[in-house]
């Protein structure tokens, strides 16, 4: 019987160190995932941060154009109601018929002039924010989300 009691005492430190082993594996599976969990928020964050970082600049470029756009038409409205008054004081305080004349010539040209100057500024800024956005927002745009095939991320991959 000693035989068999010394079998089964065997067997049994063998199934206990096979399950204490199995603890251990286990606990370092567990720091693993952790360590692997937290580097898996960090590249999520740093990612998302950059996605922020290029929604916040192409939300200042449409502001900054849509500044001048209104900044445009404002002073186009004031510059129309003074050019009014004036023309139309001329036109009234006119002593002869070819001062008027004169007059509604210069307030046709004016206001013709006006109108292609204040057309070009919103033309030029419409052009400036579309090279923008082409030159500086859509590549840094295509880094963001395409940041696949990095040097880094290759070493990291083999």
């Amino acid at each position: 019987m000693t035989a068999k009691l010394a079998l089964a005492l065997l067997l049994l430190i063998i199934a206990s160190g096979a399950l204490g082993y199995g603890f251990v594996q286990a606990r370092r599976s567990r720091v693993l995932i952790r360590k692997l969990n937290s580097y898996s928020i960090a590249i999520n964050s740093a990612v998302q941060k950059r996605r922020l970082d290029l929604y916040e600049v192409r939300n200042r470029a449409k502001l900054l154009e849509n500044t001048v756009s209104g900044g445009t038409s404002a002073v186009e409205k004031v510059h129309k109601a003074i050019a009014n008054t004036t023309f139309g004081l001329v036109e009234r305080l006119s002593k002869d018929d070819e001062t008027r004349e004169s007059a509604v010539k210069a307030r046709k040209t004016h206001d013709q002039t006006s109108k292609q100057v204040y057309h070009a500024v919103r033309t030029t800024n419409k052009a400036i924010h579309l090279l923008a956005d082409s030159l500086f927002i859509t590549k840094a745009e295509k880094r963001v989300m395409l940041k696949r095939n990095t040097p880094e991320q290759k070493k990291s991959d083999q």
